[in-house]
């Protein structure tokens, strides 16, 4: 059964099965990808984590320190005892708590991938090695009644050493 929209109820869809169209005249919002965001998120708990984020964060903090402490009043933008500085901070841990977090979980996820790839190698790697030990413990009983290289030079050595050994007897007599 097909269903059809009147014109003032909006636009027509042929089948209930597929989604309606964006209707003309609303504004679409912006797409959100859960992956760009991540990676962002990533970039900049990384730089949050290093010396040179301290280093910047110390020279700001001087900076707007002495800028509202050394400069004349008329140009103090934050008095003692710098609440908008204090803000400000606040606003940035704010955002970088969730972002480190955020980074976290990603690279958990990733651990996680890593680890179940690594227990699937080492799940192959044991079972290989309990094949070639059973191929080998086969060709070492094959072996077992077969006479090989050394067994037959250490008798002929043996057989040797019998030899000379009845000639030492037989010369001495």
């Amino acid at each position: 059964m097909q269903r059809t929209e009147s014109a003032s109820s909006g636009p027509t869809r042929s089948r209930l099965d597929q989604p309606r169209t964006a209707r003309p005249g609303f504004i679409t919002l912006p797409t959100y990808d859960p992956e760009a965001f991540g990676k962002l998120s990533e970039k900049i708990a990384r730089f949050l984590g290093t010396g040179r984020f301290i280093v910047w964060m110390t020279v700001v903090v001087i900076v707007w320190v002495g800028w509202n402490t050394l400069l004349p009043s008329d140009w103090r933008f934050d008095n003692y005892p710098f609440i908008f500085l204090t803000l400000m901070l606040s606003l940035q841990a704010s955002y970088a708590a969730p972002l480190i977090l955020l980074a976290q979980n990603r690279q958990d996820d990733r651990d996680r991938v890593n680890m179940e790839q690594d227990r699937a190698r080492s799940d192959r790697n044991i079972a290989d090695t309990e094949y070639l030990t059973r191929e080998v413990a086969a060709l070492r009983q094959g072996l077992g009644e077969v006479a090989t290289r050394d067994f037959i030079r250490s008798e002929l050595q043996a057989l040797l050493k019998d030899l000379d050994g009845h000639r030492e007897t037989s010369d001495l007599l």
